[in-house]
């Protein structure tokens, strides 16, 4: 599918099911943890400095924002996760919104889920990943900040990002840099192959 990835308008945040569009576009889900620099793997893919904005402090966004693309499909930016200095509230609020969205099989066609590439995955990637794999939808897990690692430790680290997650083979882990654009193409491909298959 052809697609002009400089024709990317932000839509609206979602506070709510309410809030989530329904128009039956593909939509390609982004999640991560609060510093794993989600906003800078969205802005490399659309060739924008900021275009999703990198906020000042993680774990800023509370909302779901969508970014259409070429009026073809949505990028879904969900909140970060796993920010120590958010309130118990506003941590049950992140888990309630992520149900509401999640519990409808309908909204996502591919989740993209970031990690860093330099650590093993935390707990709260565990269970993010289990959101993923419990929507019965494809996903994809993203190793981001490949550029801070030796080329030796390249997949020893892959391979402990899978183990720990439990991914099953089916789901690619594809190695990336925000910072110098590796692994760009292949995680575009991905993204519009799925899309390709909806519109």
């Amino acid at each position: 599918m052809s697609v002009n990835l400089q024709k990317a308008a932000f839509v609206r945040s979602a506070a709510g099911a309410a809030d989530f569009p329904r128009d039956r576009l593909p939509q390609i889900a982004f999640a991560g943890r609060s510093n794993v620099g989600k906003s800078s793997v969205i802005n490399r893919l659309l060739n924008r400095k900021n275009f999703a904005r990198v906020g000042a402090a993680p774990g800023k966004t509370t909302h779901i924002n969508y970014f259409l693309i070429d009026e073809q499909f949505y990028l879904v930016d969900l909140p970060g996760y796993g920010y120590a200095k958010v309130s118990q509230a506003e941590k049950a609020r992140w888990g309630k919104l992520m149900e509401q969205w999640f519990a409808d099989n309908t909204l996502m066609t591919l989740g993209i889920m970031i990690v860093d590439a330099r650590h093993k995955p935390t707990a709260d990637d565990c269970t993010m990943a289990e959101w993923f794999k419990g929507s019965g939808r494809p996903f994809a897990v993203v190793a981001n900040k490949l550029d801070k690692l030796k080329k030796s430790e390249t997949e020893p680290n892959l391979a402990r990002i899978r183990e720990t997650l439990e991914l099953p083979s089916s789901v690619k882990v594809i190695p990336f840099s925000a910072e110098k654009g590796d692994g760009k193409q292949e995680l575009l491909n991905l993204i519009l192959e799925h899309a390709g298959e909806f519109i």
